[in-house]
């Protein structure tokens, strides 16, 4: 591949083979790199950024740079990596480097700082700080994303509307035009160490843009500073800079990025189907209620279309399950196993829920609580009603080997975890002295659940979105349970952040509940699982659990044609302007199936004509239009009226 790149000290030129190239050259006047592309009208001014003894230092401030380039091939392919090195005697030297592929609408970008003797320590280091980025979005409905760090308290994503006058985004953002689709995705694709975070200010006209390393706030769950990277040579995040003609496939390309990098975890088995205990059972799970529950599918949902494509269902037993004894966890097992079922259990392995410092560890009776806890400033760290556990205490490896045997004892195959951002959050010290971040610890974490619970499949609930390799599924939002705020919650993330599924094998849309809800609702609940990921009930089926419940999953678990779209693939936004969700989402099967899901949140019936155009499908082909809830043929051309509080969930084809 030939690349336009400048030598910055003699000012000769490579000239591009293509539009698609990307060309870099070093501006005197501003000190900054200018990167330009055909392809995508691309023109930014760059620089890199990071704090040392307590400045901040940007490329800036070094005269120059020197520039070189080698071929690549990693990972992504074959292609070639540019370098610019800034040299100082009075500052650390700097390489960033630029990883170009041939067909990519993106490039990556990290930066090194090497120590002239010594040791370096930083805990900020930004690859990208863009002049302006909106500037290649042209005249529309300019907006950015707003991605949160994790799933807790409810927190939501956002499409803002470019009228801000300062917005954080966390690992990544997108800046786009709502109406060409044109769209910037800036994020990091490391998180083995650093928390990173995208901030965007507004200057003037302009919106300026920094992706950096060593986000620590209130929304990270963090109170102390992040921790510095250390060493002679220390490494930013590398971070994925692209400009692309629909920001939807642009996010899907970053969290292929990822994925490239730490592929996902693996699974062989089909989607996961099932139940989960926390949807209205919750502490009053029994032993027997459990086996009832059990018996319920076995004889009324599993023979009528309610099962995986392996047959298979899962039963899965949340928090409570410790009142069983080990011999009727077993049972429980058997008796799924019997059923067709998949056992499921649930474990929080970063928290202590009793706030117990003087209390012995059960699992490691040699240490007390307060041994391992995170401190900030002397404190526990306390979230959601728990204290925050270290990951690198030895105690909790104690934990995870015994609590792991007794899974396997009993036959457990499936596992929820949950509450995992506690064992991300930065603190004054590890008990492990290498470990130096949040983010590293929760690497060291999962790692260790990993060898412990790695032959089961492995569901995190409450967790940050990265890293993603240690789970083949994690849960989308928060809690959510019956009614239609519940789907618009659930639908919140999946409008912004369906390309989770890139880096994780499925998103998880929380239990599915049908008890005390209208039929619309139960219908908008269900698509809602459908079009997310993982479909999960969590009605009370036991005897004398609620007969409404019974009856509404017997008519609608069993639509053989609703349950026919659920294939483990998160549905794209249609739009990206919605004020608090999309209500509009698709997805094109191998088959060249277009599902459409429209839903109405609110009180009053609404009427639209099917956007064939923005669906990506040719207006002038005739299409064959199937209502999958009703199981009837519509006219594509027709009026398509939504009940309130409900769906239409669409399968398209052409004639």
């Amino acid at each position: 591949m030939l690349l336009a790149v400048a030598a910055l000290l003699w000012g000769s030129v490579v000239h591009a083979a293509t539009p698609a190239d990307w060309k870099i050259v070093y501006d005197k006047n501003s000190k900054t790199l200018h990167l330009t592309r055909a392809v995508g009208d691309v023109d930014f001014q760059l620089y890199a950024s990071y704090k040392w003894n307590g400045k901040l230092i940007t490329t800036k401030d070094y005269a120059g740079g020197i520039q070189s380039v080698r071929s690549l091939k990693d990972a992504f392919g074959k292609g070639a990596v540019v370098q610019v090195t800034y040299k100082d005697d009075q500052l650390p030297t700097l390489v960033q480097s630029f990883y170009q592929y041939p067909g990519k609408d993106y490039l990556l970008t990290d930066f090194t700082l090497e120590a002239a003797s010594g040791n370096i320590a930083s805990n900020y280091m930004a690859p990208v700080n863009l002049g302006d980025v909106s500037n290649v979005l042209g005249n529309g409905d300019r907006r950015a994303l707003f991605i949160p760090f994790d799933n807790d308290k409810w927190i939501r994503f956002q499409s803002h509307p470019l009228d801000f006058t300062t917005l954080t985004s966390y690992e990544a953002t997108a800046v786009f035009n709502g109406n060409s689709r044109k769209g910037v995705v800036v994020g990091s694709v490391e998180h083995d160490f650093w928390k990173s975070a995208v901030i965007m200010n507004k200057e003037g006209a302009a919106y300026t843009l920094t992706c950096f390393g060593g986000i620590a706030d209130s929304t990270t769950r963090d109170i102390v500073p992040h921790g510095a990277r250390e060493g002679h040579l220390i490494r930013s995040p590398k971070v994925m800079l692209g400009v692309f003609n629909d920001w939807r496939a642009g996010m899907e390309a970053y969290g292929a990025a990822n994925a490239t990098i730490t592929p996902p975890r693996a699974w062989k088995k089909a989607l996961p189907m099932g139940w989960n205990s926390w949807g209205v059972l919750q502490f009053n799970i029994s032993y027997e209620k459990a086996l009832e529950v059990s018996d319920f599918f076995h004889e009324n949902l599993q023979p009528n279309h309610f099962v995986n494509g392996d047959g298979e269902l899962v039963i899965g037993l949340d928090s409570g399950w410790d009142r069983f004894t080990e011999e009727q966890l077993k049972d429980f097992v058997k008796h799924c196993k019997a059923n067709g079922q998949m056992a499921g259990i649930y474990w929080t392995p970063f928290t202590d829920w009793g706030k117990r410092p003087e209390s012995d560890i059960k699992e490691a009776p040699q240490y007390k609580f307060k041994d391992v806890y995170l401190y900030a400033n002397g404190q526990p760290q306390d979230l959601d009603g728990a204290y925050a556990i270290d990951p690198t205490h030895p105690a909790i490896e104690e934990r995870m080997k015994k609590v792991s045997a007794l899974f396997h004892r009993c036959g457990f195959q499936y596992v929820k975890v949950d509450f995992m951002a506690h064992g991300a959050i930065n603190a004054d010290k590890w008990y492990n002295p290498g470990i130096k971040s949040g983010i590293a610890a929760y690497n060291y974490g999962m790692q260790l659940l990993d060898k412990y619970f790695g032959d089961m499949y492995i569901n995190l609930s409450i967790a940050p979105i990265f890293p993603a390799q240690y789970a083949q599924s994690r849960r989308i939002a928060c809690d959510a349970w019956n009614k239609i705020r519940d789907t618009e919650y659930t639908l919140n993330a999946v409008s912004y952040g369906w390309w989770i599924n890139k880096i994780y094998r499925f998103n998880d849309a929380d239990h599915v509940v049908l008890q005390q809800a209208s039929e619309g609702e139960n219908r908008a609940r269900v698509t809602s699982a459908v079009i997310t990921g993982l479909f999960i009930s969590g009605d009370d089926f036991s005897k004398g659990g609620s007969e409404e419940g019974k009856a509404k999953a017997k008519q609608f678990l069993t639509n053989a044609e609703v349950n026919g779209a659920a294939m483990g693939h998160s549905f794209r936004p249609v739009e990206g302007t919605g004020v608090r969700s999309e209500d509009q989402f698709t997805f094109t099967d191998a088959k060249g199936n277009t599902y459409y899901a429209v839903f109405n949140y609110t009180e009053n019936a609404r009427n639209i004509q099917l956007p064939l155009e923005r669906l990506g499908l040719n207006l002038n082909k005739r299409y064959t239009v199937r209502d999958l809830w009703s199981h009837t043929d519509i006219d594509a051309a027709g009026t398509i009226s939504i009940p309130a509080k409900d769906v239409r969930f669409l399968k398209i084809n052409s004639k």
